[in-house]
């Protein structure tokens, strides 16, 4: 049993079945009736692609058929397709025939940017190229990636502005950006996100901020709210992290509204990448909670607060 009732969930989402049936109608995730528009993470699907229930190629189509208008995707569930052209083509097409534009591929397990070791952090740096070559075959904008390192923060902030001004460097030969996540550790502390952004000092390098990552480690957390106004300015993409749902769809965790607004005050006018991570809902129940409530607030202002 979850905490929304399951008969308003399954009503919400034949009202959207039904609209999505008829020729010429189509959800609201297009800009017509938001500020924003809409995209689907595919960490959102983890469990269904760790499973083997749904296959890489096929998360264009599944994002379609849930009435988003583009993806967002993880290399971690095609490890070994970065330099594999046959199979990024396939998947090129499958977008292309989903009407879900390529935005981004989320980068992790290829070590860290911010290595004290110029040596190894040289290597990270090369690691991710061939997902700035995989990203710009799709025809996406950015690749995501961490902003990880050791030492005092100080350190850390010079070493991690050292890889990502290479890697971003690179990127900007192929028109990819290179964007960083609130992702743990420091990277999670905004004011210390924002001065790697100064310090990178690159157009081509910005931030993604995530509603939810703010988890510092030993039991502290930042502020979500001041976090994501801290990161806003560098801000290429965002991140609406979902988990919990009361009874009338509010997510509990964060406050939507309040969030929806730092981000609208920001100037920000592009995609907003659903990213369900909850546990008391199959996912793509959770998914849909969390669209609709962005199709909510989206076509307000400061009065939804």
């Amino acid at each position: 049993m979850t905490p929304m009732d399951r008969r308003t969930f399954l009503h919400r989402s034949a009202g959207l079945a039904a609209a999505l049936s008829f020729p010429g109608c189509h959800a609201p995730s297009l800009g017509e009736e938001t500020w924003f528009r809409i995209s689907l993470a595919q960490w959102s699907l983890h469990r269904a692609h760790f499973s083997g229930d749904l296959a890489a190629l096929d998360f264009p189509a599944k994002a379609a058929e849930l009435g988003f208008s583009g993806v967002e995707y993880v290399n971690a569930f095609f490890m070994d397709k970065a330099k594999d052209s046959q199979w990024l083509g396939e998947l090129k097409i499958r977008a292309t025939d989903a009407g879900t534009p390529s935005l981004l591929i989320m980068c992790d397990r290829e070590g860290m940017l911010g290595n004290p070791n110029k040596k190894q952090r040289g290597k990270a740096v090369q690691n991710h190229h061939k997902w700035v070559d995989a990203a710009a075959f799709l025809g996406c904008h950015s690749i995501r990636v961490n902003a990880s390192s050791t030492g005092s923060a100080e350190e850390q902030e010079r070493l991690a502005a050292d890889g990502l001004r290479q890697l971003t460097e690179f990127g900007a030969q192929a028109n990819i950006h290179v964007i960083v996540e609130n992702h743990g550790g420091l990277s999670s502390n905004g004011a210390w996100l924002a001065r790697v952004m100064q310090r990178v000092d690159h157009p081509g390098c910005g931030t993604l901020p995530d509603f939810g990552n703010f988890n510092l480690g030993g039991g502290n957390w930042y502020d979500r709210y001041q976090g994501v106004e801290e990161l806003m300015p560098y801000a290429k993409a965002v991140s609406a992290k979902s988990h919990e749902f009361d009874a009338e769809g509010w997510e509990i965790r964060t406050d939507y509204p309040r969030m929806l607004n730092i981000v609208k005050d920001a100037g920000y006018r592009s995609f907003i990448g659903v990213e369900f991570e909850g546990n008391e809902y199959e996912e793509e129940e959770g998914i849909l909670l969390t669209k609709d409530l962005l199709l909510r607030l989206g076509g307000k202002g400061r009065e939804s607060a």
